[in-house]
């Protein structure tokens, strides 16, 4: 009996489908069922009809709004073994159906693509011939192309680090799915693809989903160099491609596009709160994305020398071509002794195994390797133009560009690395070189001023070999020596979280002179970026920038990185800190004073967005975010992370990823060559917002900050205490110092992982409530409406809280809360009194009846996984409390609610 196959269809029979997703339910019908013959192979019937039963009773909760007590009745007591063998077989469900809806994406593009006529929304194409209606013409472009940067920024905060072995299955699915994408398969090859899903899936559910241990940095680096290499490095030429074909198409195809696009990583420099990472780490980390890239053009250059065979005898070649063959000859003797003789005729192909010899030496950092990148990219180009001038735009130019393409991105770096630390970490290295102990609590006057004669007068410190500084001047060192080995693109801005004041920033250039981080003209080569993090952190900016901009020696500093301040803009901590809305706005007044500033002072202000997974860590849709910016705030410039469980998400697949690149580009260009006109009524929607969000940032202050019994009702109505022992991260749960059980220095990952483990969501919608009550009845229902209609800011807020409302569960929420004993049903109301508000509030101000009426596509979704969470949901709950009644000392308990936390994470994504 195949039970999952017929559930599949089960809950999409009932949903009504156009006819363009009837494919979507054909292939999770078809993944489903591959499912469900795993389970019965792997575990047997009996077991796959244990499956069905909770299935079955998770749908009639669902449809008659009933209570969860059958389900409750089922899930009692289960078997840790047998709990986290339901718990996987529900996960992978929805990894089947994560798989089927983005391939669905893909066959989506390709339907617009094949109609011809309007271009799919987003895409770069549609941009572009939106942009020349309204008049952008190839001037205006090429001005903005000048200065046009877009960057995205990986990090190390997982809350889905799915492993390599599991993502490489995955990628056997796609490819199945893939191939019969137009359903033109003869039975054979249906049958073959779909036996190679079988193993996959098979030899998946064989694999442990984490590993035993923590992951080390190293780990990390190769989680995220999968993506980096397996992914974006093939897509990136299609990127340039499709963007020139979208300029031609526009009748703009004279304009030249540059290098646009970059990558960064966090991963082996984010030093804040991670005792695992230091100098160490950045030298091997460096040295393993040169390893990473390296390989990765040895292994083109094989295929682009089996491409250009050219003969010598038939076509001609460049004099400098057959000269550097010479010379790499005479200097690559062993090399040239491996060239086959059968090839002598073929320079081109010669030429590119002499290349790849130089390329090994340089991985070998042998006298023999590059210097840098831009000599690997001459030889390069000396073979295209060779090429070109002498036929061969359709013999091998088009392979070679797409590897110069790799080059102007990649290097010899494959991703900038940014460095973060926190300020305080900062202190205690001056503490100590200063032997001022007293020094962290001295003003921030009494901080700069001595900071700023130090940088001015060129003194250092007279015990610079204090131990207490080493680690922090070794840092600086370390980005020294890595600077001139890898190049300048090697390493990203130096990021100051926690920067409370100007002296925060002046600490960093302090530091980076006493470790004689300096070039020949003693300036410091690097960008200090200040992190601001909490909501009034973010309102002290603008007077933080200026007193920097005030010191001479800053200014001085900024003269030498171009006139240019990067700021980054922590969405985490600030909604941690004060609620969604009062966190959104604190963002988006801070980026519209600081737009002001850049204007007065001449600095441009360059703003890098920390955005996480989730609603309330700024996750969304970069497009809409980029849209939704404050006029002049973008002007050619993004930088932002991409995090957690997103990284997968949009970059897991090819295709999914190009089509990521496009959008976030075409937002850039959108926002930068054609912002939102100048709204007069923007003035009092920000004089709204500001009293909004106070009222907003009050009501969530209340229960989270204020009220003494909240941490400990934290921690028994979520499993955070399951969160803070998971091994997917090499960086701890918390800050260093403060009460180990309160809230104040918990990182926001767990923080929101927690409430949307047990489906509260509270993180996003919290305090939202009342704010637009208060709204409603100040100003009126239609100016909140007319708010969130013509103001993108306010609308994507008021569409995000939707989003989350929708997707939590007060009745599955109430399981955990009662697991807080007394305490649970004061915080229950309190909880439910605001989250029936912020609904309430939301319908009225959309206009709707029901949350999402106007995202189709995203309730069937929701609808799809729900019988699937909710079991899990419960499981979860009557595992952690039997955890706990054991003092949480069953291992095999907390290996079965490791499981459930990746199981829930898996059915609702967007988690943290």
């Amino acid at each position: 009996m195949n039970v999952l196959a017929n559930a599949n269809t089960g809950d999409l029979r009932n949903i009504e489908l156009p006819r363009s997703d009837l494919p979507l339910r054909e292939d999770v019908n078809r993944l489903g069922a591959l499912v469900g013959e795993i389970l019965a192979d792997q575990l047997g019937a009996p077991f796959l009809e244990a499956v069905e039963k909770l299935r079955t009773a998770a749908i009639r909760r669902r449809e008659r709004n009933a209570s969860a007590d059958e389900l409750v009745a089922l899930l009692r007591d289960v078997d840790p073994a047998r709990a986290g063998a339901l718990v996987r077989a529900f996960a992978t469900y929805f990894q089947v159906v994560n798989v089927a809806e983005r391939v669905h994406r893909i066959r989506r593009r390709r339907e617009y693509e094949r109609a011809g006529a309007a271009p799919q929304p987003g895409g770069l194409r549609g941009t572009i011939t939106a942009l020349a209606a309204t008049g952008v013409d190839a001037g205006e472009l090429a001005t903005l192309f000048a200065h046009l940067h877009i960057e995205l920024v990986f990090t190390a905060h997982p809350t889905e680090a799915v492993r390599r072995s599991l993502l490489d299955k995955e990628q056997a699915l796609v490819r199945g799915l893939l191939a019969d994408l137009d359903r033109m398969q003869t039975p054979g090859e249906h049958r073959t693809d779909q036996e190679r899903m079988r193993i996959a899936l098979t030899a998946g559910w064989q694999t442990a989903e984490a590993a035993r241990e923590r992951p080390r940095v190293a780990d990390e680096m190769e989680h995220i160099g999968y993506f980096l290499i397996d992914v974006l490095y093939a897509v990136l030429p299609a990127f340039f491609e499709v963007l020139e074909d979208a300029l031609e198409h526009a009748g703009l195809g004279g304009v030249t596009v540059p290098d646009l696009l970059r990558f960064g990583t966090w991963v082996g420099g984010d030093m804040d709160g991670n005792p695992n990472v230091g100098a160490a780490t950045i030298a091997a980390t460096l040295a393993a994305q040169r390893a990473l890239v390296l390989a990765a053009y040895r292994r083109e250059l094989k295929q682009l020398g089996g491409l250009l065979t050219q003969s010598i005898s038939e076509i001609g070649v460049a004099s400098a071509v057959l000269e550097r063959m010479k010379n790499y000859r005479r200097r690559l003797p062993k090399a040239a002794t491996r060239l086959k003789a059968r090839y002598d005729d073929m320079p081109y192909r010669q030429l590119l195994a002499l290349i790849a010899a130089r390329l090994a030496a340089t991985a070998r950092e042998h006298a023999d390797g590059y210097g840098d990148a831009d000599e690997f990219r001459a030889d390069i180009a000396l073979i295209g133009a060779s090429l070109c001038d002498h036929r061969g735009e359709h013999a091998g130019w088009f392979a070679v560009r797409r590897l110069l393409r790799r080059i102007d991105a990649f290097g010899f770096h494959l991703a900038t690395l940014d460095l973060r630390q926190e300020a305080a970490a900062h202190d205690v290295a001056l503490v100590a070189l200063f032997a001022d102990t007293d020094w962290p609590q001295r003003s921030a006057r009494e901080r700069m001023a001595k900071l700023s004669t130090m940088l001015t007068s060129g003194q250092t410190t007279t015990a610079p070999d204090v131990a207490e500084a080493q680690p922090a001047l070794d840092v600086f060192r370390t980005a020294h020596i890595a600077r001139r080995r890898y190049g300048p693109r090697a390493l990203g801005p130096y990021i100051v979280s926690m920067s409370h004041s100007a002296a925060d920033v002046l600490a960093v250039l302090a530091l980076a002179r006493i470790a004689g981080c300096v070039d020949g003209d003693g300036a410091v080569p690097l960008d200090v970026a200040p992190l601001f993090e909490t909501i009034d952190d973010l309102q002290a900016a603008p007077d933080i920038l200026r007193a920097l901009f005030a010191e001479a020696p800053y200014r001085t500093h900024l003269a030498t990185r171009g006139d240019r301040q990067i700021v980054m803009l922590g969405y985490s901590d600030s909604a941690k800190d004060g609620g969604l809305f009062a966190s959104r706005w604190a963002l988006q007044r801070t980026q519209v004073v600081l737009t002001e500033l850049a204007r007065d002072s001449g600095i441009r202000i360059a703003f890098f967005h920390g955005r996480g997974g989730s609603i309330s860590r700024g996750g969304g849709k970069t497009e809409r975010a980029v849209i939704a910016a404050p006029r002049g705030s973008v002007d050619g410039w993004l930088r932002l992370t991409e995090q957690g469980e997103v990284i997968h998400r949009k970059y897991g697949i090819r295709a999914i990823a190009l089509r990521n690149l496009e959008q976030t580009t075409g937002a850039v260009l959108r926002a930068s060559l054609r912002p939102r006109p100048a709204e007069p009524r923007e003035t009092y929607w920000r004089e709204m917002a500001t009293a909004l969000a106070a009222e907003s940032r009050d009501t969530y202050a209340a229960l989270v900050h204020k009220d003494e019994n909240f941490p400990a009702y934290f921690r028994e109505a979520t499993p955070i205490d399951v969160i803070e022992r998971l091994r997917i991260g090499s960086r701890p749960p918390r800050r260093a110092g403060g009460d180990s059980a309160g809230i104040e220095r918990l990182r926001a990952i767990p923080w929101v992982f927690a409430w949307s483990q047990n489906r509260a969501g509270l993180t996003a919608w919290y305090g939202v409530g009342s704010a637009l009550n208060a709204g409603v009845e100040r100003y009126g229902l239609e100016a909140m409406r007319e708010m969130a209609r013509d103001w993108p800011f306010f609308g994507t807020l008021v569409e995000d809280v939707e989003m989350v409302l929708a997707k939590s569960d007060l009745a599955i929420f109430e399981c955990y809360s009662r697991l807080a004993g007394a305490l649970h049903e004061r915080f229950f109301a309190e909880i439910t009194a605001e989250f029936a508000r912020t609904r309430a509030a939301v319908l009225a101000i959309r206009g709707a009846d029901m949350l999402l009426a106007n995202d189709r596509r995203l309730r069937i979704s929701i609808r799809l996984r729900n019988p699937y969470v909710d079991p899990i949901s419960l499981l979860q709950v009557d595992l952690l409390a039997r955890w706990r009644k054991d003092d949480r000392k069953d291992d095999s308990l907390l290996h079965a609610l490791v499981a459930t936390i990746n199981g829930i994470a898996a059915g609702l994504q967007n988690t943290g």
